[in-house]
């Protein structure tokens, strides 16, 4: 049986119409998969004796160990963004005298060989084989590798049993910081106690026991809760959902403009792709945390200029590449109603201006690194609103594929085209050249100054650019009507 439901799913991959469509982004993933699969075949093998140099009078496990704690947090954090739930085509099978545990046994072990369950194996299986080559007590290795690999399978299950769950990912995000903090501010070693825990395993190996059971029990609670779900009734009858409506009474002050903020609003809150998409938001506002306390970074004064971009503008740069494509489901009744097409893409520039303008007062903080890296991220600011959201918006005219609003945003490639890759460039290379080139010739001040300026002169424009980017969108109305008409 087993067999049979493995040539049904290699079928479905193969026939199935996204096949052909998306080879392009197939490929995209395999290289990246390859580049992951390399990366962590490299610290595997390498990474005793990087640790062994750095910090010769410490035990490389030992070392591991105490991270650890932050490897599996993280690996939970990752998944619970990119990690899709098991699926399988179940439909036509439940009308078949197929028993449905077999069904739901296939999906959970099908999930088991997921590439985010063997991405971590190329670092642990190299690494304790240079553990035993170094000397190191056979059994002991093996156990604590055996236990590491059930890790990894736990937090697999852990994952599929909160990932609707945003109170759970809050927790995971909390452990994290608070692990970081009270070590961080030595009240405590919560990570190394962590690690003395890993050690204990290395030392009595009998403990891998403890890591099975805590996996055959989240095995059993994911088997029960699919076992009753799989019913043919569930699938095909329509779920009724009360819907509780958000005040949204103080988009009226925007005048004509406040019907369309507000279908922009409950389509980003009530949709997976437009909501998971939302956490970038933070992600986009603390991207400042990986160079400024680097002093790599301290003299490569062009990085302030994209940190600034991107910090200001995650939002504009996530939401915008997609105009009007999120309006895909519905964009040819949309078409059809009176009002001006300049009215319907001024909201989307509102929407943008706001949020960089708001996302800019929420990274005031980083003033803590010095006053020219704030005055950096104003000049960002100013530049996103009068350059790159006229750019993003006059992109938008070459959209032509439809969205997915029911799917997560993380590695999803669904509905994305050329005009996303291609749009980067303008967007953040264009004004980290500009920068840097000023930088060279002149100095850092009449650099930030002129990135500045360059934002005003768009703002000043503003009214002309969207005269022509408007004109474009009628021009290619009917082309993206037809296109969105289409299966994504």
């Amino acid at each position: 049986m087993i067999s049979h439901f493995l040539k049904l799913e290699w079928k479905q991959f193969f026939r199935s119409s996204y096949w052909q469509k998306g080879i392009a982004i197939k490929i995209l993933m395999a290289f990246l998969a390859l580049y992951f699969i390399v990366a962590f075949l490299a610290v595997g093998v390498g990474g005793y004796f990087i640790l062994k140099k750095q910090f010769p009078e410490q035990d490389p496990l030992q070392i591991v160990n105490s991270y650890l704690l932050y490897a599996v947090l993280g690996d939970l954090i990752f998944r619970y963004f990119m990690q899709k739930l098991p699926v399988m085509n179940i439909k036509p099978l439940l009308t078949l005298p197929i028993k449905k545990s077999k069904i739901v046994h296939f999906i959970l072990v099908k999930a088991s060989f997921s590439f985010f369950n063997i991405m971590s194996l190329f670092f642990y299986i190299p690494f304790a084989i240079i553990l035993i080559k170094e000397g190191y007590d056979i059994a002991g290795v093996l156990g604590w590798l055996f236990a590491m690999i059930l890790l990894v399978q736990s937090s697999n299950f852990l994952n599929f049993l909160i990932n609707k769950n945003s109170v759970a990912l809050g927790v995971l995000v909390a452990l994290v910081a608070l692990g970081y903090a009270v070590q961080y501010f030595q009240v405590f070693n919560l990570p190394g106690f962590i690690g003395t825990g890993f050690d204990f395993v290395y030392e009595n190996p009998i403990t891998v026991l403890l890591f099975t059971a805590v996996l055959g029990t989240l095995y059993v609670v994911n088997y029960n809760q699919l076992r009753n779900e799989v019913y043919l009734d569930a699938l095909i009858s329509e779920k009724t959902k009360e819907i509780v409506a958000s005040d949204l009474s103080f988009t009226e002050r925007l005048g004509d403009l406040a019907p369309f903020i507000k279908n922009d609003l409950r389509l980003m809150w009530r949709n997976k792709r437009t909501k998971s998409g939302i956490w970038m938001l933070a992600v986009g506002l603390l991207y400042g945390l990986l160079f400024y306390p680097n002093p790599m970074y301290a003299k490569m004064d062009f990085m302030y200029v994209l940190v600034g971009i991107f910090s200001t503008g995650t939002f504009l740069i996530n939401f915008g590449q997609f105009i009007p494509a999120w309006d895909s489901s519905y964009y040819n009744m949309l078409m059809s109603q009176n009002f001006k097409y300049e009215r319907y893409l001024k909201s989307k520039f509102t929407i943008m201006t706001i949020s960089v303008a708001l996302l800019f007062v929420l990274g005031i903080p980083y003033v803590y690194f010095g006053w020219d890296i704030l005055a950096v991220h104003f000049a960002a600011m100013i530049y996103n609103i009068g350059v790159n959201s006229h750019v993003i918006l006059y992109g938008g005219t070459f959209n032509r594929k439809k969205i997915n609003l029911d799917e997560k945003a993380a590695f999803n490639f669904q509905g994305t085209g050329a005009v996303q890759w291609l749009i980067g460039l303008p967007l953040m290379l264009l004004p980290m050249g500009i920068f840097a080139l000023i930088n060279w010739l002149v100095n850092f001040e009449i650099a930030t100054i002129i990135l500045g300026a360059l934002g005003f002169v768009g703002i000043a424009l503003h009214k002309k650019f969207m005269v022509a980017i408007t004109k474009k969108y009628i021009t290619n109305k009917y082309v993206m009507i037809n296109a969105f008409g289409k299966e994504a």
